[in-house]
């Protein structure tokens, strides 16, 4: 009983701590962006505006969208990215955040493959991974066999992992889409991707 009161805990936190994240986030970026504006505001109008902070954290972000679209505005940006880049502690923050909206927002073209699976660490145990490439180069030239570079992602977050090169013939091959398989990643496995079977 308590078992299961805890894996539903646990289930719970997983879907809600990324709504309560964007929530808190979106509310955090209003505040702030009405706390700038809000004191302006009032010395024009008179008089605070509910909800002024929300439509003018809207226009602003807006705003930005269509300025980074032309080619001045992305060399502003750029030449912006290459300052933030330079100051040791921001650079690291800020190359996450980036990494992590251009994963979730943006849904560039990843290097993933596809989804497999292979038994690591040990015998018995299977892990959910992303073949990124053909094994090539250098290691590929010094082994006597075939092996692929896997990605092996953590949960809840699977920007973070480890790179393990493994013999492709160890490899069991998924039908599921890549978004499918981070899905499952990130819910802690808790969203099951359907087999062909089961939609039959």
């Amino acid at each position: 009983m308590l078992k299961q009161i805890r894996n539903y805990l646990i289930t719970g936190l997983i879907i809600l701590l990324p709504l309560l994240t964007t929530v808190y986030i979106i509310l955090t970026v209003v505040n702030l962006v009405d706390g700038i504006f809000s004191p302006l505001i009032i010395l024009i109008i008179g008089r605070e505006i509910y909800g002024l902070g929300f439509i003018i954290t809207f226009l602003v972000i807006l705003g930005v969208g269509i300025v980074a679209t032309n080619v001045l505005g992305k060399k502003m940006i750029n030449v912006g990215e290459r300052l933030l880049t330079k100051i040791p502690i921001v650079r690291n923050i800020y190359l996450t955040i980036q990494q992590i909206l251009d994963a979730l927002l943006l849904k560039k073209k990843t290097d993933f493959r596809k989804v497999v699976l292979v038994e690591y660490p040990k015998e018995g145990v299977y892990q959910l991974g992303f073949l990124t490439y053909e094994g090539k180069g250098e290691v590929q030239d010094k082994l006597n066999k075939k092996v692929v570079n896997v990605f092996i992602p953590t949960t809840p977050n699977p920007t973070s992992g480890m790179l393990i090169l493994v013999d492709d013939e160890d490899l069991t091959y998924l039908d599921m889409t890549i978004e499918q398989g981070l899905k499952w990643v990130i819910s802690g496995g808790t969203i099951v991707p359907k087999s062909e079977k089961e939609e039959l």
